[in-house]
């Protein structure tokens, strides 16, 4: 009996605060299921780059739009992925640059449904609503690997160097993608707001 009563008040506390705070209760879904999302992209990243590595992408190069110079002269590339796998010194070539857009774009195809259809309970237009996200997606990842740049090759260094080559890459994995989904999070979240507007643009 005491059980039910504070289940009772919990359901009605929880009712009352959903109705108060109406934005507050949107961001803890979206965090929620951003989460779950990074956790995703956590266990998929190993995973695809493992089976990359038995191609011949690992020693392409992909290195494109120069935007300066690094402070020991070399050119800073927005897309810097060097020919040679990470253990050995290079970027991962256009590999580990695929591994990373592949992931991203399941997990985001998922992020995709998932919040507009939980977090923001929308009735737009989606194709109206998928080709903004896209485009918003598209901005945010060429941003980030611009930033890949200043952090992909000290994290997988320092991580192999104290850790191993299996697990240290694992882990350096795991940061990458953490450091992703962590810029992803702050921007996508006001973008999805205006997206994923609750008007149905069909009607």
């Amino acid at each position: 009996m005491h059980n039910t009563i504070i289940t009772k008040k919990t359901v009605t506390f929880w009712n009352h605060f959903k109705t108060s705070h109406p934005a507050a209760i949107q961001l803890l879904t979206f965090f929620l299921i951003s989460n779950g999302v990074t956790l995703f992209q956590m266990v998929m990243l190993p995973a695809i780059r493992h089976i990359f590595r038995f191609t011949s992408l690992t020693d392409t190069a992909f290195q494109i739009l120069p935007l300066g110079h690094n402070p020991d002269g070399s050119v800073y590339y927005l897309f810097n992925y060097a020919a040679g796998s990470i253990e050995t010194g290079g970027g991962g070539g256009l590999a580990y640059f695929l591994s990373i857009e592949v992931t991203l774009l399941f997990a985001q195809i998922i992020n995709f449904f998932l919040q507009r259809n939980v977090t923001f309970k929308s009735h737009s237009s989606i194709i109206r609503a998928a080709v903004w996200y896209f485009i918003a997606w598209l901005i945010i990842s060429i941003g980030s690997a611009a930033l890949q740049g200043l952090y992909k090759t000290p994290i997988y260094n320092f991580f192999i160097g104290l850790l191993g080559e299996t697990t240290g890459m694992t882990i350096a994995d795991f940061i990458t993608v953490l450091i992703n989904c962590i810029l992803s999070f702050w921007v996508f979240f006001p973008i999805m707001k205006i997206i994923f507007r609750k008007g149905n643009n069909e009607k």
